[in-house]
C-alpha cells in the first residue's frame, strides 16, 4: 500500500471508529470522474471494513430518482450526487446533513470559494464538491491549421458559426460543431441556457414572469437550430455530454462547446484519439458577456433520512479530499486528476505539466458569477438554471420543446410559445409574479 494511500486509510478509519462494517449505498452520474471514483473506492473499503453499493445512473434519470427520493424521503441512498442548483435548495429545506465536520485534515480552506459558497445553505456546506466545471470551446487545432481559420481570444457566436460551416465535411462524418441537444434542464438547457444569456435573454425579469418568448429568446434558439441542422451530427437529439464527448474524442467533431471538466478526458491519449490535435478558447459571446459560461459542481451529499451519516461522511471526506486527487494522478494519469474544487490541485506541479488547459479552467471558474448571470437585472441566481424548486420541471419542459424543433417537429417560434405558456402557468401556481 503507497504511503498516500496509507494516510487516506488512517484519515478513513479515525472518521470512522470502530463501528460496525456497513454497506453505504451512493447514487451517482456515469460521467468519467464518478466512474475514477467506483473504480478507487476499493482502496476506502479495505482501509475501512466498509461496502458500497454503487447505482450508477445517466444524468437525466439520476436527477429523477435522486430528487423522488429525497422529496419522499424514501431513504434509498446514503449518498447522492448532487450539483449547485439542488445543494442549496434541498439544504434550506433540511433535506441534507451539514457537512462541516468532516475531520480536522479536511483543509475546508483549499476549496475554490465560489465552489464553496454554491454548495452552502445558512453559511454550512452541505455537499462536498467533487468536481466543478465552466464552460469553454473545445476544438480541433489541425483542422483549423488546414483551413487557414483562427480561434479568435474571444470568439463570438457569428464567428463559430463561420468555423463550422468551413469545417464540416458530412462525406468523412466530419462535423462542424457538436452541441447538446438531448432534452433536460441540465442536459441541452445547461447549454442553451449560456447561448440565452449571452443573446441577453433571460428566464425571468423582475417581477418573474417568464420571458422564454422573447427575443433575444428566439435569436438565440433560431441560430442554435440552423447550426446543429447544418452542420452538427446526425441524431443530435439525443447526444448529451457523454455522448458529444465521445463523439469528440473520436474525431467527429471540430469544435465542441460544453463543459471545462472534459479536458482532462479529451487530453488524455488513454481515452482520446485527437489528444495531440486540441486546443481550448473562453465560450463564446454574442451581445453580452454576461452568463455566457456556466457554473456548475458535481458534488456527494448525505440525505437526511440516512442512518449512516458517520461512515457516509468518512467517505465524503476521502474521496473529495486533496489525497484523493493525487491517488487518481497516482494511479490514473495526473491529466485526469477532478478538476475545479480545491486550489491544491492546480498548485500541483504533475498537474500542471499534464493539464496544459489548467490555468484556462480555472479561471472560467473563478470569472462565472451566478449572482450576476444576465445583461439586465434578474430576481434569481443561477447562470445556466434558476435557483428555485419549480426550475426543475419547468427547465425541463423548455428543453424537451427545444429539442422538438432541433427534430423538425415544430417550430423554434411555436416550441418556445408553448414552453413559455407552461412556465407561465407553473410560476402562477406557484404564486411568484407580482
Amino acid at each position: 500500500m503507497k504511503l498516500k494511500t496509507a494516510l487516506l486509510a488512517a484519515t478513513a478509519i479515525a472518521l470512522t471508529g470502530a463501528a460496525q462494517a456497513e454497506e453505504l449505498t451512493i447514487a451517482t452520474v456515469n460521467n468519467g470522474d464518478m466512474i475514477i471514483m467506483q473504480k478507487l473506492a476499493p482502496e476506502w473499503e479495505k482501509a475501512t471494513g466498509h461496502k458500497i453499493n454503487w447505482v450508477i445512473l445517466e444524468e437525466n434519470v439520476l436527477r429523477q430518482r435522486v430528487t423522488t427520493d429525497i422529496a419522499t424521503k424514501g431513504g434509498q441512498f446514503d449518498i447522492m450526487t448532487v450539483g449547485s442548483y439542488e445543494a442549496p435548495i434541498w439544504g434550506k429545506q433540511g433535506w441534507l446533513m451539514p457537512l462541516d465536520d468532516l475531520g480536522e485534515d479536511y483543509d475546508y480552506g483549499d476549496l475554490i470559494p465560489s465552489v464553496a459558497a454554491g454548495l452552502s445553505a445558512d453559511g454550512k456546506l452541505v455537499a462536498a464538491p467533487f468536481y466543478a466545471e465552466s464552460s469553454f470551446i473545445m476544438y480541433r487545432k489541425d483542422l483549423f491549421e488546414a483551413a487557414g481559420l483562427t480561434m479568435p481570444e474571444q470568439p463570438t457566436y457569428d464567428q463559430i458559426g463561420e468555423f463550422a460551416e468551413k469545417l464540416t465535411d458530412k462525406s468523412k462524418e466530419q462535423y462542424g460543431i457538436c452541441l447538446r441537444g438531448k432534452p433536460g434542464w441540465g442536459e441541452n438547457m445547461a447549454f442553451l441556457g449560456t447561448l440565452v444569456n449571452t443573446h441577453g435573454g433571460q428566464w425571468f425579469d423582475m417581477d418573474w414572469q417568464p420571458q422564454i418568448d422573447s427575443q433575444p429568446w428566439q435569436q438565440a434558439i433560431t441560430y442554435y437550430v440552423e447550426l446543429m441542422t447544418k452542420y452538427g451530427p446526425p441524431g443530435a437529439v439525443s447526444n448529451g455530454f457523454n455522448e458529444n464527448q465521445a463523439l469528440f474524442q473520436t474525431g467527429k467533431c471540430a469544435i465542441w462547446i460544453d463543459a471545462t471538466s472534459a479536458a482532462g478526458r479529451v487530453y488524455d491519449p488513454k481515452q482520446s484519439e485527437v489528444a495531440d490535435k486540441i486546443a481550448f478558447a473562453p465560450a463564446p459571446q454574442a451581445v453580452t458577456p454576461a452568463g455566457s459560461a456556466w457554473f456548475w459542481a458535481w458534488s456527494l451529499a448525505i440525505p437526511s433520512s440516512s442512518t449512516k451519516a458517520d461512515v457516509a461522511k468518512s467517505f465524503i471526506a476521502w474521496a473529495t479530499s486533496r489525497d484523493y486527487v493525487k491517488l487518481v494522478g497516482e494511479n490514473e494519469g495526473w491529466v485526469a486528476v477532478p478538476p475545479g474544487t480545491r486550489l491544491s490541485t492546480y498548485a500541483l506541479p504533475e498537474y500542471q505539466e499534464a493539464a496544459p488547459f489548467a490555468a484556462t479552467v480555472l479561471a472560467s471558474i473563478e470569472a462565472a458569477d451566478p449572482a450576476k448571470p444576465t445583461k439586465d437585472p434578474v430576481p434569481y441566481t443561477g447562470i445556466q438554471y434558476v435557483t428555485i424548486p419549480e426550475f426543475q420541471g419547468i427547465g425541463t419542459v423548455v428543453g424537451q420543446q427545444i429539442s422538438a424543433a432541433l427534430a423538425g417537429q415544430t417550430s423554434v417560434e411555436a416550441a418556445l410559445k408553448a414552453a413559455q405558456d407552461y412556465a407561465a402557468r407553473e410560476m402562477t401556481r406557484a404564486g411568484y409574479p407580482k
